[in-house]
């Protein structure tokens, strides 16, 4: 007889690590440099003990105290606010002193320095929100959208992150999980009884419920992709040959002058990093040297830094001086580029010959016409460049996600697929359906090795 599944994947949080730590551990939780408030945070079995030896007096919890900060002998370090968070009720699960003073940075040192004193050790980046996810008090989709929404570079970013933190993303797929874990049940009930000439297969929809599921993890992914793209950003580097308006189109789409402007074939020595946004979508724009035969020995570095550029590109513009069009130089820097990355051609100085901005499309290839001198048709550049990237303009319910989400899902859809080629032989039905399972449990951290724990908390802020 089979075993029917249990709604938890085989390997839990609990399992990776013990939820109590036996270690007290405190850092600073607020940014370095100074500030006109800084946060000592402390969590595990001794945060009681240190607040009382520190401010003189057993705090009560969950409740503001303005107090002396002191050092053992007695002298003041600062004064300001404590509150204690008692277990489990606090942002770790376990015991957490906060120390609120005023932010400078030697003064936060030396508070650190006493809770150290104190039994306390330097905490490890994303060790307290480590913590939280071991101790239940968040799913690891939602951890490391804590550390999403600190990094946010743009408004919808951080939109998109505080709905992964509050649980969002994690809602719809535990409601994913849930229809999974019933189908593969009943598949699994299906298994109890080979003998009988009933098709369980077709009388429960099988096929029907699989598609379902399929219809509403697409879904999922949409967003999932649309919050991954608003966390990393596009990649785009312009390349071209020398005075073809480079420099001018980095600073049209940065709004300000970041790189500077000449008549002056190779003037651009070296690549030109700036980070801009459009409709919230973040991108890395590379200006570059331009591309050409030199003797000078500064601009042949520059056009090598050039190509190692483009090789990191997700996007490639190629610009063209729009009064002479593609010419043998052009076809040529084409020809070296990767194969992989996404090219649009761009004819500049529309301005200069007499074009109107543009859109056209010749064959595979996209060809946009503007100036990058006074703009015109630059917003058709920056649509064409959204939806290369695949972004929707409605960001409403996104998610923020990761590369590991996206690959997670992918890996869900494929066995969902091969279970839909497997729907006559029940015990191959089953197999597929646990794959997917775990592949997508392993996004709220129900199914997580402990090396992968490691590296996404180790990317953390330290005091987070």
């Amino acid at each position: 007889m089979s075993t029917k599944p249990s709604t938890r994947p085989p390997c839990s949080r609990n399992q990776v690590a013990n939820t109590k730590s036996a270690d007290t551990i405190a850092a600073i939780a607020t940014a370095s440099g100074a500030g006109g408030i800084g946060v000592v945070r402390v969590s595990g079995p001794a945060a009681g003990l240190i607040a009382q030896d520190i401010l003189g007096h057993r705090l009560v919890a969950r409740h503001a105290a303005y107090l002396d900060f002191k050092q053992a002998n007695g002298e003041l370090i600062d004064r300001g606010i404590a509150i204690f968070y008692a277990n489990p009720h606090s942002y770790t699960g376990e015991d957490v002193l906060e120390l609120q003073a005023h932010g400078g940075t030697a003064l936060m040192q030396l508070l650190l320095a006493r809770c150290i004193a104190l039994g306390a050790r330097q905490a490890e980046p994303g060790e307290f929100t480590r913590r939280a996810y071991l101790n239940d008090k968040m799913d690891l989709a939602q951890a490391e959208a804590v550390a999403d929404v600190i990094n946010a570079a743009t408004s919808e970013a951080a939109k998109s992150a505080v709905r992964s933190l509050s649980g969002e993303f994690s809602l719809r797929i535990n409601a994913l999980l849930l229809k999974l874990i019933d189908l593969r049940m009943f598949v699994e009930a299906c298994l109890d009884f080979p003998e009988e000439e009933i098709d369980f297969i077709t009388q429960g929809r099988v096929a029907e419920k699989l598609a379902l599921i399929a219809e509403e993890l697409h879904s999922v992914f949409a967003k999932a992709k649309q919050g991954s793209l608003l966390r990393e950003g596009i990649n785009v580097v312009l390349v071209g040959q020398p005075n073809v308006g480079k420099s001018s189109l980095m600073n049209q789409l940065a709004g300000e002058d970041v790189a500077i402007v000449t008549s002056i074939a190779g003037t651009t020595r070296d690549t030109i990093k700036n980070a801009i946004q459009i409709n919230g979508v973040p991108l890395h724009v590379i200006d570059t040297a331009g591309l050409r035969e030199t003797d000078d020995e500064v601009e042949k570095f520059g056009i090598a830094r050039t190509w190692r550029a483009a090789e990191s590109a997700n996007i490639a513009l190629l610009l063209v001086d729009a009064a002479h069009g593609i010419t043998a130089a052009e076809k040529s820097i084409l020809a070296r580029l990767p194969q992989e990355i996404r090219k649009i051609w761009v004819h500049n100085k529309i301005d200069v010959a007499n074009d109107l901005p543009a859109v056209k499309e010749m064959g595979a290839a996209t060809h946009i016409y503007l100036s990058a001198k006074t703009g015109a048709g630059l917003d058709l550049l920056k649509n064409h460049l959204l939806q290369l990237a695949g972004y929707e303009n409605n960001a409403e319910g996104v998610f923020m996600a990761r590369a590991r989400h996206l690959d997670a899902l992918l890996k869900v859809e494929a066995h969902l697929s091969f279970a839909g080629a497997q729907i006559k032989s029940a015990e191959l039905l089953a197999e597929e359906l646990r794959i997917a399972q775990e592949a997508l449990a392993s996004i709220t951290g129900e199914f997580t090795p402990d090396d992968l724990l490691g590296e996404i908390f180790s990317k953390f802020c330290i005091g987070k």
